[in-house]
């Protein structure tokens, strides 16, 4: 995914997760101080996990995600709408991967 930004224009892209997952920290941890991106935890209001819950119910992006059991965080919304579950199409790295961490029903990793 490639985009074109004037220097006077900002795109801000939304992304939805919380604190308690380790790839959406990772995430935070990439963004923090940039004005490109904005943070929403889901956890911190319900009306934060109403909007995320709507995104999550009504787009396919995510059916695979419900598939294998995972909530779907981090998500990315561009400021066209598209919405990603990818952070190396927002410019961002991907989490390296860890061992011990459990973020499955399962027990598995994140």
């Amino acid at each position: 995914m490639t985009s074109i930004m004037s220097e006077t224009t900002a795109t801000m892209i939304k992304i939805f997760g919380m604190p308690s997952c380790p790839s959406c920290e990772y995430v935070k941890r990439q963004v923090d101080g940039n004005p490109k991106f904005e943070m929403i935890d889901i956890g911190k209001h319900v009306r934060n996990l109403k909007q995320f819950l709507a995104l999550r119910d009504n787009n396919s992006v995510f059916d695979e995600a419900k598939k294998v059991g995972d909530a779907g965080i981090p998500c990315f919304v561009l400021e066209d709408g598209t919405v990603t579950l990818s952070p190396q199409d927002v410019g961002l790295g991907p989490m390296p991967e860890e061992k011990g961490i459990a973020c499955h029903l399962d027990g598995s990793g994140c």
